[in-house]
């Protein structure tokens, strides 16, 4: 990091970073070049949040396009679902039990830490471009993700705790189900980051390949998927006649009249909903049937005056809403389109078939289960690469408290971390936060005691 603390990455070091980026396979994860990969990809994603932030001059984004490199970290966020979806799971079954966690969670959070790349360069239509031949792939995993939502919050805990402490790695033996419910909270993000992801992509439709918007539309019918999430919304929980929305990451209570300003993510949906039904071109080729036009109208009943204050932009829609009802359902198109097929996915699993278990074993005795002199090496390199001074500047709202979501001013003396409004907030909060606190304080002791 910079000596003024304004950068993580000089824009030289950002370059060698991304020319640097490559394709890694699902044996490799975990090992000593994955890990130091992710690290410098972690550093490019708070660089580029930086810079996105501050309205600075986007260079990861250039660089990225400019060095071809977006298809690698789309390959590397597949690579990372498929992982946790054959591999973690193989491990969590054999009872696994490493001397410490850190290793694998840094693998659960890479995944994280992809999608917000992609999601802070994807606004820009060049990077869409650029992703090319992968763009269909990456369209097939947010829609995996946005049907994991719906499917969440189908099945949601009505006693889940509203306000959980940050997700951080546990160093404790044998903590593989501390880790899975860990997973579960950092996967539920990772779904909300696959919905800004798709907006942005539905923004830039009329640049990609038509067999992309034909995908989109037909294939995966993205619009009755966002119309399902509308009607079971997963960032809205209620508990004990309160409301909580998740927003900036936390589940925040929201009194009666709050409750009906639209979120960030609830913006996103209606946007790209808008886009899918009102652009020409989209709705040329969306195969109306009678289930999707009644699904489809659905949506009049959101649009109701608080909601059209927020986004008059859906005004246009509702008119469109109204005249779909009393049309007749127009005759399917005949038109022939070869439709691009997402194969990254299919590679990976087609490659490994068979192999998990191997896998997982062979991950469990070598980059899962390190040495002390490992473990601190790899203390150091997270306490370097996750500077939390860092962090803090990218915040683009004043720090929330964890526990009530209020505005915060005070944080945490241990390690510097976590933020209350008050100290009743704070000592209510110590058991569970106790964990993620000695972890920190331990890795400070520990490049102290090495530098």
């Amino acid at each position: 990091m910079n000596s003024d603390g304004s950068h993580v990455l000089l824009s030289v070091e950002a370059e060698a970073y991304v020319e640097h980026l490559v394709k890694f396979g699902i044996k490799d994860i975990g090992g000593r070049s994955w890990s130091r990969q992710h690290e410098n990809m972690e550093k490019l994603n708070m660089q580029a949040v930086l810079n996105a932030t501050a309205q600075e001059d986007e260079f990861i984004k250039d660089f990225l396009i400019s060095c071809g490199k977006v298809e690698v970290l789309v390959h590397d966020l597949i690579l990372t679902e498929v992982w946790k979806e054959k591999v973690f799971s193989e491990l969590v079954n054999m009872d696994f039990e490493p001397k410490t966690t850190f290793p694998l969670y840094m693998v659960l959070y890479h995944e994280a830490t992809a999608v917000n790349l992609l999601e802070t360069t994807m606004f820009y239509r060049e990077t869409c471009e650029s992703a090319e031949d992968s763009m269909a792939d990456l369209v097939d995993y947010c829609y995996r993700r946005l049907t994991q939502l719906v499917t969440s919050s189908e099945n949601a805990d009505e006693d889940e705790e509203m306000n959980d402490p940050k997700l951080s790695p546990e160093t404790h033996s044998g903590n593989l189900e501390e880790l899975q419910k860990q997973e579960k909270k950092l996967n539920f993000e990772i779904c909300m980051k696959s919905v800004s992801l798709l907006r942005y992509i539905t923004d830039n439709l009329d640049s990609l390949p038509l067999s992309v918007m034909t995908r989109m539309l037909n294939t995966l019918d993205i619009p009755i998927l966002l119309v399902q999430l509308l009607e079971t919304p997963p960032w809205t929980r209620r508990k004990d006649a309160k409301i909580y929305k998740f927003i900036d990451s936390k589940w925040q209570e929201l009194d009666y009249q709050e409750s009906f300003k639209i979120t960030k993510i609830e913006g996103q949906i209606w946007l790209a909903l808008y886009t899918l039904l009102m652009n020409g071109k989209c709705q040329q080729k969306y195969d109306l049937n009678t289930n999707r036009k009644n699904s489809i109208l659905k949506l009049r009943s959101y649009l109701t005056e608080v909601m059209l204050d927020q986004l008059p932009i859906l005004v246009e829609m509702q008119r469109y809403l109204e005249q779909l009802s009393m049309m007749d359902i127009p005759a399917p198109s005949r038109e022939l389109i070869l439709e691009q097929v997402p194969e990254v996915r299919e590679n990976i699993l087609m490659e490994n078939k068979g192999k998990w278990k191997k896998i997982a074993k062979k991950q469990s005795q070598t980059y899962f289960n390190p040495s002390d002199s490992d473990v601190k090496a790899q203390a150091k390199r997270w306490a370097d690469t996750y500077n939390f001074d860092v962090l803090e500047g990218l915040l683009t709202e004043p720090p929330k408290c964890a526990v009530c979501g209020a505005e915060a001013t005070k944080r945490c003396s241990r390690c510097q971390n976590e933020w209350y409004c008050r100290r009743e907030c704070q000592v209510s909060h110590w058991k569970k936060h106790k964990t993620a606190c000695d972890l920190i304080v331990e890795t400070t002791e520990s490049v102290k005691a090495k530098g």
